[in-house]
């Protein structure tokens, strides 16, 4: 399995090619030997996975990805599991021929797809059509045969990338292989881990085929992993004025509840004082709800003055809207040169008039918000997240958050983390607002934009699968707010 030193070094298929030519040609470890190795390390997964497999169809393509299924259905066989093999083409490539011939050396079972010809039956079929080796959609004929094995309802196990998943990217072109587990060799393939990857890879196991720590020397990761990360405790001569000062600001004439619940979110996260910058037809709901928060009415910039002085860190944006009254309070924010963190109409704003933002700066699109501010289409931002991300965090001089599933946590150096935890129970209105007001939190008790953001998702994210224990749907933002507490706190939520 996956060295423990390598458990969050994530690498693009470049890096991971470059590992493999460096096992090659350095430690004289040959390629057919590499994909022995693999086919071992898959079989051992598929025994794990699913113990009582005694049939199994492996799907294999020409290249090096074939081979692997090749092999491992050699290995299959000599254990005495029924073994069928359907294959793309009956030509191979590179060490993959040698693969093929040792199968057909076997008492094999071979078929040839043809679209109009069943699927063999299974207990578990293993995709070994293209791994890492497609970067477009795959052609008609193969994404027929993709889209036979997903209707099929038969488990996959994928080796190393499920067949038409970008690994660099997490973007799917076209067909694409839905597996229950993914077992990838060498290293992790970043795009397994955001966009469409965790969907389709399902369970992700990470083999490093036995290679010697050496291999990785020199060679930088292009992307992290998140930790689970909390705030240390508290000294036990701590007062409030020793936590910070969110303000938040937002709140427009019928969305009080989001600003509301990035308040809470920055209490819950141990904020030690949240004001409310908002409309004051909102105070009586807000003091009602949360007497916590301290809700001031707010006309305009010259009322929003005196609470911008008291402030550590602003949160700017939820409910905020984009008309003259949240433009005003807007451009006094980020004129102000506070801490802060900006979402929602906050980042539509900027979309529209780029200004300068603070040095401690957080931004926090989802895909669409992330589309306006790079002026290009939603569907180019999740083409590409991690490119889009670094192109945010370094045009805005910010700490970016590209939220969605497997969010991205972008440093303008160049820096990224990507979170692992999280669900689709959270695709509901107020997570974003709860987000906003975990990191600003965060920024107030002294973290730096950069792991106020990373320590901001990973808990946001916790909390939201502590939550989904009692089902996805019908979760609300209110249900992270306990599960934040516990988790800020290095607890069990």
């Amino acid at each position: 399995m996956h060295a423990a030193t390598h458990h969050r070094d994530l690498y693009t298929v470049q890096q991971v090619r470059a590992l493999d030519r460096r096992a090659i040609d350095d430690l004289g470890i040959t390629g057919f030997e590499l994909m022995s190795r693999a086919a071992t390390a898959a079989f051992a997964c598929l025994c794990r996975q699913w113990p009582q497999a005694r049939r199994i169809v492996v799907f294999c393509g020409p290249g090096n990805n074939g081979g692997d299924g090749y092999l491992l259905a050699s290995l299959a066989y000599g254990s005495g599991v029924r073994v069928e093999v359907v294959e793309l083409s009956d030509t191979s490539r590179g060490d993959a021929v040698l693969a093929r011939e040792k199968w057909q050396g076997d008492a094999s079972i071979t078929h040839g797809w043809q679209q109009d010809a069943s699927l063999p039956g299974a207990d578990v079929y293993v995709d070994a059509l293209y791994g890492t080796g497609l970067n477009r959609a795959p052609d008609a004929s193969a994404g027929a045969l993709i889209e036979r094995i997903n209707a099929s309802g038969v488990p996959v196990l994928a080796l190393d990338v499920p067949s038409g998943l970008n690994a660099d990217t997490g973007h799917c072109p076209g067909a694409v292989i839905h597996a229950q587990t993914t077992v990838s060799f060498i290293a992790a393939k970043r795009g397994l881990y955001t966009g469409k990857g965790p969907a389709k890879a399902g369970e992700i196991q990470i083999d490093t085929l036995g290679l010697p720590d050496i291999l990785w020397q020199g060679m930088p990761t292009d992307a992290s992993l998140l930790d689970a990360m909390h705030l240390a405790p508290r000294a036990r001569d701590a007062h409030k004025g020793d936590s910070g000062h969110v303000l938040a600001i937002g709140g427009d004439t019928g969305t009080a509840g989001a600003i509301r619940l990035c308040g809470q979110a920055a209490l819950r996260c141990g904020a030690g004082l949240v004001s409310i910058g908002t409309r004051a037809e909102n105070l009586v709901a807000l003091n009602s709800a949360c007497p916590e928060l301290m809700a001031h009415g707010v006309h305009g910039p010259q009322e929003l003055q005196s609470l911008l002085s008291r402030a550590t860190v602003l949160a700017v944006g939820p409910g905020l809207g984009q008309g003259a009254w949240g433009h005003a309070l807007w451009l006094t924010a980020l004129d102000s040169g506070k801490s802060l963190v900006l979402d929602a109409d906050g980042l539509n704003l900027l979309a529209r008039e780029h200004r300068p933002l603070a040095s401690a700066a957080v931004i926090t699109p989802h895909p669409g918000e992330a589309a306006r501010l790079l002026e290009t289409s939603t569907a180019e931002i999740q083409a590409d997240r991690f490119s889009a991300a670094r192109e945010l965090a370094r045009r805005y001089g910010a700490v970016c958050v590209l939220k969605g599933s497997g969010s991205l946590i972008a440093h303008p150096d160049g820096r990224l983390d990507v979170c692992p935890w999280g669900n689709p129970g959270m695709g509901s209105g107020g997570m974003g607002d709860l987000l906003t007001g975990v990191i600003a939190a965060l920024m107030a008790q002294g973290c730096s934009a950069w792991d106020a953001a990373r320590m901001g998702v990973g808990l946001h994210a916790r909390a939201g699968d502590a939550a989904a224990r009692r089902g996805e749907r019908g979760m609300l933002a209110t249900d992270l707010l306990d599960p934040l507490r516990a988790l800020v706190n290095g607890l069990d939520a």
